[in-house]
């Protein structure tokens, strides 16, 4: 976890320097490349002490609103949130543990999208919760057949 000095001086430089640094042209690939690991885990890997989970956030956000993959993205948030919080995939009975666990992620993703799909993400919580995925499901990727089916890209 950083220390504060995330903050101090020219974050995005700091993150597309380190990003290039691995070999990648954006966030987006560096985190692509990663798929479902969890945002915090890609920040200390960009930077233990100087780069915050929040700060990755941000910039991924900004690329997919730039290439108006705005979707894709949420549904990449979710599979890393989800992978955190429920690591073993929909649990196969629903004790308050488990509960819990999908609240939590569910939640936090929801805290983490961006206002213009605010509605969408409610409606797949809402749908997840109505009609439960097998258990085990955890979804590895942004193309997940399931998240695509609940929450698909926008037809420009």
């Amino acid at each position: 976890m950083s220390d504060g000095r995330a903050w101090e001086g020219n974050i995005k430089a700091r993150l597309y320097e380190r990003v290039r640094e691995r070999g990648f042209d954006s966030l987006t690939a560096f985190a692509e490349a990663r798929p479902a690991v969890p945002l915090h885990l890609l920040a200390e890997e960009l930077g233990k002490d100087d780069v915050a989970g929040v700060q990755v956030l941000s910039g991924l956000l900004a690329e997919a609103e730039r290439r108006k993959q705005v979707t894709r993205f949420v549904r990449d948030v979710f599979t890393r949130l989800w992978s955190e919080s429920v690591p073993d995939g929909w649990p196969a009975m629903m004790d308050d543990d488990a509960r819990f666990a999908v609240a939590e992620a569910l939640a936090r993703w929801g805290t983490y999208t961006p206002e213009t799909h605010e509605q969408r993400v409610d409606q797949v919580g809402d749908a997840l919760l109505a009609t439960p995925p097998t258990p085990g499901w955890r979804p590895l990727s942004p193309d997940d057949e399931l998240l695509r089916t609940l929450l698909p890209d926008e037809t420009v």
